[in-house]
């Protein structure tokens, strides 16, 4: 006989956490807020169950800010069967316009009840703290390139020009002494200059980090053997998939890092609608940069990117399949974790 099935829904908020229990036939036994703290969470359950008949407990808590770390201190903590729910999903799901932390909890158990969760990857404590560091990478990253973006800008605004290559040594030399700016414009550009020196400063000592917690991580050494793949691709790559085997497909990995084509076609009318938009797109930017090294340094797909060319596509279209069809085959590659993963 199966055993009996408890159903709980956390609606996950920085102070407090609503937690709704169900019992097996869908009757609440408890929908009532407690402090953001497990075990706050287990004290809430087990009163609720105190008095019903043994069985599992499964819960479910909607994807957010925190709720990762929580999910795996209810897993350390006790022996339940802890799920995060894709947020996306979630939202089109609730049938009333009314949003309460009441409803939303009832309704997260209620999917965890009918086993119809729309479940995300719940990544282990080193992939989440990887993740935090690649982000802060990309931060980095963006505000290098406002600065050097307002750099040229107030080159511009005051038409100044020279025939020295741009961000080369004596380029930024000759934009500090040389540039013949106006006194507000001096002052001005010495200020962005010592904020993109802050910014290379703060990027390399990312990047230094990065470097030395994956020195020892195989599967990013793994990734760097690949033609195309540097550092940065191959640190994105295990901070966001983490473990390829966790898709079902190199089709589901291609559209988890929106690589697939989006369709938009209606009864006789059939039209692409460029890449799917639901997408990790840090992840498909700098899968899409690697699909630019492959075509000019890998004779398989510099080939492959001509002949869709030849057939008169695009070149951002041949570029994106060049991306898909790259991540498909890694995923065949990757997909057989080494003994020593995660």
């Amino acid at each position: 006989m199966a055993s009996l099935r408890y159903s709980v829904g956390l609606d996950y908020h920085w102070q407090t956490i609503r937690v709704c229990v169900l019992g097996p036939d869908g009757s609440v036994l408890r929908n009532k807020e407690c402090g953001n703290d497990v075990e706050a969470i287990v004290g809430v359950v087990a009163d609720s169950l105190r008095g019903q008949a043994e069985g599992e407990v499964w819960v479910g808590i909607e994807s957010s800010c925190g709720a990762a770390d929580l999910a795996e201190k209810l897993r350390q903590r006790t022996n339940w069967q802890v799920h995060l729910g894709h947020p996306g999903y979630i939202a089109r799901m609730r049938q009333n316009p009314d949003k309460t932390d009441m409803h939303d909890a009832h309704l997260l158990a209620d999917l965890v009840r009918v086993n119809y969760l729309p479940r995300v990857w719940l990544a282990p404590l080193e992939i989440r703290e990887l993740r935090m560091l690649v982000r802060y990478r990309q931060d980095l990253a963006r505000q290098r390139r406002a600065v050097k973006l307002q750099i040229r800008a107030l080159l511009r605004e005051q038409r100044i020009s020279t025939y020295l290559r741009p961000w080369t040594k004596g380029w930024l030399e000759w934009v500090a002494t040389e540039a013949p700016l106006s006194e507000q414009g001096r002052w001005l550009m010495a200020q962005r200059l010592q904020q993109l020196r802050e910014s290379q400063a703060k990027l390399a000592a990312a990047e230094k980090r990065l470097a030395d917690v994956t020195s020892s991580d195989p599967e990013v050494a793994r990734l760097q053997e690949y033609k195309g793949i540097g550092r940065v691709t191959s640190w994105t790559l295990r901070a966001e998939i983490g473990r390829f085997d966790r898709f079902s497909s190199g089709k589901q990995l291609s559209r988890f890092c929106g690589l697939s084509p989006r369709n938009a076609s209606s009864g006789q009318r059939q039209a692409d609608a460029g890449l799917v938009q639901a997408a990790n797109r840090e992840l498909r930017t700098v899968l899409i940069e690697a699909a630019h090294r492959l075509i000019r340094n890998d004779a398989h797909w510099s080939g492959f990117a001509t002949r869709l060319l030849e057939r008169g596509k695009p070149k951002s279209v041949v570029v994106a399949a060049v991306a898909n069809r790259w991540a498909r085959r890694l995923y065949q590659e990757m997909k057989e974790p080494l003994p020593s993963a995660a």
